[in-house]
C-alpha cells in the first residue's frame, strides 16, 4: 500500500544541464501516461534554484506547457526573451525553440505538462 503523504523533497531528483543549460536543476515526474492511452504524455514538476536553467530546445510535433507556481525568471520562447512568474502559462508549441531561466534570487517552481501530437519527442 502507499505511503499516505510524500513530501517531494524525498522524491526530487537532480538533473545536471538539462537540454543543455546550466547548474542542475530538480525535478519529478507526476505523472506519465501509459502508452496508448488518453490524456498528457507527462507531467513533471521542476524546480530551478538561482542561477540554474533549462537550455534551449526544440521538441517535435509535442506541445510543451509549463505553468510557474512560485519564483521567477527569463524565458525564451522563439526568438523571444520576456519575465515568467507565479500564475504564468506559457504553451511552447510544436517544433518551437524555447528555454527558461532562473535569474532571481529563491527558487523557481514549476509544472511541465507534454501533449503528443504525432511524432515522437525530439530532445
Amino acid at each position: 500500500m502507499p505511503e499516505a503523504v510524500v513530501n517531494l523533497r524525498d522524491l526530487l531528483a537532480g538533473k545536471e544541464r538539462d537540454h543543455g543549460g546550466l547548474g542542475t536543476i530538480l525535478a519529478h515526474r507526476v505523472f506519465a501516461r501509459r502508452p496508448g492511452g488518453p490524456g498528457a504524455d507527462f507531467i513533471d514538476l521542476a524546480v530551478l534554484p538561482p542561477g540554474t536553467s533549462i537550455g534551449r530546445h526544440r521538441h517535435g510535433a509535442d506541445r510543451e506547457t509549463y505553468i510557474v507556481l512560485d519564483g521567477g525568471g527569463l524565458m525564451y520562447r522563439d526568438g523571444e526573451e520576456f519575465r515568467v512568474g507565479p500564475g504564468d502559462v506559457v504553451v511552447n508549441d510544436p517544433h518551437g525553440e524555447h528555454g527558461l531561466l532562473n535569474d532571481g534570487e529563491r527558487d523557481l517552481r514549476l509544472l511541465v505538462f507534454e501533449e503528443e501530437r504525432g511524432e515522437r519527442h525530439a530532445g
